[in-house]
């Protein structure tokens, strides 16, 4: 017996929700994997390319060239617009869930994706185009003055915490002059900055991370940062070779992470090393000038 005309009607209804579910599935997964593959966390700037062919109809050869052109125009601002929502704000929000809930980070990352530059652009033998876009993540029209478009209250670095807890390993300091542990509550390293080594913890890339001691009490935090300051120079550099960490000086204060959380976006240090960061940072300051890198 035939199916009937409510029943087919189900059947394609269910097809088409299960269509549209997988493809939501898929641009979410491809978002992310976008932005991760074009974020240059280094250098604090998204790079995509776009591809395009002329259609059969071109008249000329200067016309398909053309048309071949703003095809690959058109494919890279829909890479570069895919590849910024995708950037993680934090550990649970990326950019495209931010512009869900703020009408100005919406019109900023339009107006971003929209002013990408173009940084080299050619045309293939077969007569296809290429054409690289660049967007950045820091300084005036960047990811960073979208995402953080509402200015945060600035507040103080904590004091060193004198809470008592579980005894976790000590995990030491590296003083750039001495190996010998610094004196407790006593600057001395005059350091120009941190290095917060995170290699083999699967620490993630993020706009807004943040430093915790073992407590879970934040030691570094966008909080604690100017806002014109974040905007223009971000939070952090995140890179896998010690010897691109200029970011953090020629004298930077290096630590070892016991662990990441914050759906591994945040390190976390034993307390010494935390309380050891809070100590330096009040006599050389190097926190507040986000001189902080990531060994990942």
């Amino acid at each position: 017996r035939g199916m009937g005309g409510n029943s087919m009607k189900n059947v394609i209804l269910s097809l088409v929700s299960l269509a549209v579910l997988l493809a939501l599935a898929m641009a979410a997964s491809t978002s992310a994997f976008a932005a991760e593959a074009s974020t240059n966390w280094e250098d604090g700037y998204i790079t995509v390319e776009g591809y395009g062919v002329a259609p059969a109809n071109a008249r000329t050869a200067g016309q398909a060239r053309a048309m071949a052109r703003r095809a690959a125009q058109m494919d890279a601002y829909r890479n570069i617009a895919e590849a910024v929502q995708g950037v993680n704000v934090d550990g649970e929000t990326t950019v495209e869930e931010a512009m869900v809930t703020s009408d100005v980070i919406r019109t900023k990352v339009s107006a971003l994706v929209k002013g990408a530059r173009i940084v080299s652009e050619h045309a293939e033998s077969d007569g296809s185009y290429v054409v690289t876009m660049r967007a950045p993540l820091y300084g005036i029209g960047s990811v960073a003055d979208a995402v953080f478009s509402e200015p945060h209250q600035k507040v103080d670095f904590p004091a060193p915490t004198t809470k008592a807890g579980t005894v976790i390993p000590e995990v030491q300091s590296v003083p750039a002059t001495s190996t010998q542990p610094a004196p407790v509550g006593q600057a001395v390293g005059n350091y120009t900055g941190l290095i917060v080594d995170c290699r083999g913890l699967g620490l993630k890339a993020v706009m807004s991370p943040r430093v915790k001691n073992q407590y879970g009490e934040v030691v570094y935090g966008i909080m604690n940062v100017d806002p014109d300051w974040v905007i223009a120079h971000g939070m952090a550099a995140y890179t896998t070779d010690r010897s691109r960490a200029a970011r953090a000086g020629s004298n930077p204060l290096v630590v070892k992470a016991i662990s990441v959380e914050g759906f591994q976006a945040n390190p976390v240090l034993s307390v010494d090393d935390a309380n050891r960061i809070l100590v330096e940072n009040a006599a050389t300051g190097f926190l507040n000038k986000t001189n902080v890198v990531f060994l990942r």
